[in-house]
């Protein structure tokens, strides 16, 4: 299901921590611009629930993707809009920065804002039964024993003709946006994990052109059975 985050994190930050906490079971998912991420992770929550329900637990799956936007500007008590550029794979200038902090009591800096969404998707993380599309999440929860870290990628000319079809624009619009867009998460991500790091490699990675939803998310059913993340 998609989660009603407001009282999902409500819930639980007012669970006292134990030292036997066993984070998890998360999953994360990547993707290159152009494949169905969000479809995805739509249809795996499902799925999953569904098994849940078939081997005799009441626990839910539940997916969040730009719902972290909201919780992280209601931690920092700022207008969802005041960190909207973050979420857009933008930065601040140091020169803007700066500006920013003289001109305003609600300041924020950039770091504080990115530590955040950090911290934000690590607690969704941590409670578990979770999927995080994208914001990083791969290099926010890699240490958790039981997560699964998925990507999904796809041939550049198939992504672009996918785009330029769905946002009707030219094909030379939709590649100029899908190189774009596909550097700024790269440097997204690269923010959490640092760059030249091979720590947070994903766990498996998908052709979006050759693969169907329905195989992607049966292949991550059984990964996850392998591996006892239910």
């Amino acid at each position: 299901m998609k989660v009603d985050l407001f009282k999902y994190m409500s819930d639980r930050y007012n669970q006292s921590k134990k030292d036997d906490f066993d984070p998890g079971p998360v999953i994360t998912i990547s993707r290159e611009f152009g494949c169905p991420g969000k479809k995805i992770a739509a249809c795996l929550t499902q799925a999953l629930s569904d098994k849940m329900v078939v081997i005799g637990k009441k626990t839910e799956w539940k997916w969040v993707s730009k719902e972290i936007l909201y919780e992280s500007a209601k931690e920092l008590d700022l207008d969802p809009s005041n960190i909207q550029y973050v979420f857009n794979y933008e930065q601040k200038s140091l020169i803007d920065d700066i500006l920013a902090a003289h001109s305003s009591k609600y300041y924020k800096s950039d770091r504080k804002i990115r530590n955040t969404i950090a911290k934000v998707i690590r607690s969704i993380a941590n409670e578990g039964h979770s999927i995080i599309v994208g914001r990083g999440g791969v290099a926010i929860t890699r240490d958790i024993a039981k997560s699964l870290h998925i990507n999904l990628e796809a041939p550049i000319d198939w992504r672009v003709i996918r785009e330029s079809e769905k946002r009707g624009i030219s094909l030379e619009e939709a590649k100029n946006l899908t190189f774009e867009t596909d550097k700024k998460r790269r440097q997204f991500r690269e923010y959490f994990e640092g760059k030249n790091t091979d720590y947070t490699r994903f766990d498996i990675t998908f052709n979006c052109m050759t693969l169907s939803i329905d195989e992607i998310i049966n292949t991550i059913i059984r990964v996850m059975e392998l591996r006892d993340l239910f």
